[in-house]
C-alpha cells in the first residue's frame, strides 16, 4: 500500500557494475546499508532478488535489517513485497530455510573438526610456542605438522626443567627467567598465567604408557591405541574442558598422538603436572592443621579432595564435591581422621625401610623403552581383566564357567605381578649407602609438620573408595 505522500520522496539509485551478487562487500550495496541504518530509506525496489544477494543467509539477514528500520522491500520480477501478507509469508519461509542452512553449516564444520582432530591433523588456532608449522601430507590430506623452533624449543625445555625442581613455584620460575635474561622471542614478558599454560600443554611431552594412564584416569577419550604412545611422539588435546576451582572436567576432551616429536620426557612433564594439580586442588587444604593428610585424600566418585569436618566427638573426612559443589553423594560410612591417619601412618612405616638415599644417574634410553613396553603389556592385561569382569556380571554362568574365568583372572594377576617386578628392576636406580640412617625410628618421633612433609614427599594422593577402603599412589 502506497502512502499518500510517498510520491514526493526523492529517489536514489544504487548500483554495483562488475560485482557479483554472491558478495555483499560491494561499494554501492554498503552505501545503501549505511543509508538504511541512518533512517534515510523508506522503500527498496529491485529488479530481481539475486540483484541484492545470491546467498540465502545474507538475504535473510538483510530482510531482518529492513524490518528493524521499517524499510519496505519490493522485487519487481518476483512480485515480492514485504508490505503485503504474501510477502510477509514468503519472508517467514525464507527465514526458516535460512535457519536450517545455518544449522547445517555448523554441523558440517563440527563434523569436519571431529574428523580432522581424530586423525591428528592441524585444526588451526594460535601457533604453539616452541614449535613452528611445516606443511605436510597425512593420510593423503594436506595439512601442517609441528617442528621444534630454534630458540623457543630451548626455552620450553628450560621452563620444564626448572619448574620440576623441588620448591620452585610459578613466581620463582618467572623470576628465574627474568634473572637469566630469558624472554619470549615474541618480545612480550613472561607471566605466571603464560607459564602455567605452557606447563599444562601435553603437546610438549614425549608421550609414553605413563601419559596414556594419566589421561585414561581422568576420563579423556584417547583416540589411539596404547602402542602409539612410544615415548617419542607428542600428543594434542582437542576440545574444551570445563574448569572449576578444584578440577577440570575432561569428559568432552580427546587425546590424539601426532606425527611430530615431543620436547619433554614423560617423567618431567608428569612431575610438573603433579605440582600444578596440587596448587589447584589442594589450595588452602595444606594450610589446614586438622590433619597431616589434608589435601591428599581423593574421592573415587568425583575426583574432589576430602576435607575434615568436626563431628560431635571426632573429626571425619567428607568429600568437597558433596559439601561445596553439591555434585557428589559422597562415600558410604564415616571415615574418621584418627583412623585414616593411623592406617596411612602404618603404610608409610612399612614403606620407609625400603628407602635409601640415592645418587641420581643418567636415564638409560633402552631401559626406558623396555619399561614402556612392559607398562603397555600391563595395560593390555588390565583390559583383559575388565573383559572377564564384564563377562561375569553380564549373564548367567554355570559353576564350571565361573571356575574357568577365576583361573584365567588368577593367571592374569600373576602375569601382571611379574611384569611389575621387571619394571621395578629396570627403573630402580643404583643406590648409595644411607650411612645407617634409621628412617623408621625418625618416623616414630615425627611431629605434625614432619609427618606432613614426609607424606608430601612419599604420597601423590590417596584414593578413597565407596566402601571406605583406600589405595595409596606413591611418588616413590
Amino acid at each position: 500500500m502506497i502512502r499518500p505522500d510517498e510520491s514526493s520522496y526523492p529517489v536514489k539509485s544504487f548500483s554495483d557494475r562488475g560485482y557479483s551478487g554472491k558478495d555483499t562487500n560491494r561499494p554501492g550495496f554498503q552505501a545503501l546499508l549505511k543509508d538504511i541504518r541512518r533512517g534515510r530509506v523508506r522503500k527498496l525496489i529491485v529488479y530481481k532478488l539475486d540483484r541484492v544477494s545470491r546467498s540465502l543467509l545474507d538475504f535473510v539477514d538483510m530482510i531482518q535489517l529492513f524490518k528493524e528500520h521499517d524499510v519496505a522491500f519490493v522485487s519487481a520480477q518476483e512480485m515480492f513485497d514485504t508490505a503485503s501478507p504474501y510477502g510477509e509469508m514468503l519472508m517467514k519461509l525464507l527465514m526458516v530455510f535460512a535457519e536450517f542452512e545455518r544449522t547445517s553449516i555448523v554441523n558440517r564444520i563440527r563434523d569436519a573438526y571431529e574428523k580432522r582432530s581424530s586423525m591428528g591433523l592441524y585444526t588451526g588456532g594460535r601457533r604453539v610456542y616452541g614449535y613452528a608449522l611445516e606443511k605436510t601430507v597425512i593420510q593423503g590430506i594436506q595439512t601442517k605438522k609441528f617442528v621444534p623452533r630454534s630458540g623457543e624449543a630451548e626455552h620450553i625445555k628450560y621452563i620444564f626443567e626448572v619448574y620440576a625442581r623441588p620448591g620452585v613455584t610459578l613466581r620463582r620460575l618467572q623470576a628465574d627467567l627474568l634473572q637469566n635474561g630469558i624472554k619470549p622471542l615474541s618480545g612480550t614478558d613472561w607471566t605466571t598465567g603464560k607459564l602455567g599454560t605452557i606447563l599444562r600443554n601435553p603437546i610438549y611431552v614425549k608421550a609414553n604408557a605413563d601419559i596414556y594412564a594419566y589421561y585414561q584416569q581422568r576420563g579423556v577419550h584417547i583416540v589411539n591405541d596404547i602402542h602409539a604412545f612410544d615415548g617419542v611422539h607428542n600428543i594434542q588435546l582437542y576440545g574444551r574442558s570445563t574448569h572449576n576451582r578444584d578440577l577440570p572436567d575432561w569428559s568432552d576432551m580427546k587425546i590424539v598422538v601426532l606425527e611430530s616429536k615431543g620436547l619433554i620426557d614423560a617423567a618431567t612433564w608428569l612431575k610438573c603436572q603433579q605440582k600444578l594439580e596440587k596448587n589447584r586442588q589442594v589450595g588452602k587444604a595444606w594450610g589446614n592443621r586438622t590433619s597431616w593428610l589434608a589435601g591428599k585424600l581423593i574421592c573415587v566418585k568425583c575426583g574432589h579432595t576430602m576435607t575434615t569436618v568436626k563431628g560431635e566427638t571426632k573429626r571425619y573426612f567428607l568429600c568437597t564435591g558433596k559439601t561445596h559443589k553439591k555434585t557428589c553423594s559422597g562415600i558410604r560410612g564415616t571415615v574418621y581422621v584418627e583412623d585414616m591417619e593411623a592406617m596411612v601412618y602404618d603404610c608409610i612405616a612399612q614403606k620407609l625401610p625400603s628407602l635409601t638415599l640415592s645418587g641420581t644417574k643418567q636415564a638409560d634410553t633402552s631401559a626406558e623403552k623396555k619399561a614402556n613396553a612392559l607398562k603397555i603389556a600391563i595395560k593390555e592385561i588390565e583390559a583383559q581383566e575388565e573383559q572377564l569382569s564384564t563377562a561375569v556380571l553380564a549373564g548367567e554362568l554355570n559353576t564350571e564357567m565361573i571356575q574357568l574365568l577365576n583361573n584365567k583372572a588368577k593367571l592374569l594377576r600373576e602375569q601382571k605381578d611379574k611384569l611389575t617386578e621387571q619394571i621395578e628392576k629396570i627403573t630402580t636406580p643404583e643406590r648409595e649407602s644411607t650411612n645407617g640412617i634409621d628412617f623408621t625410628k625418625r618416623w616414630r618421633r615425627a611431629d605434625f609438620a614432619e609427618k606432613r612433609a614426609v607424606t608430601n614427599v612419599l604420597i601423590r594422593h590417596i584414593i578413597l573408595y565407596e566402601d571406605a577402603s583406600l589405595e595409596i599412589v606413591w611418588n616413590i
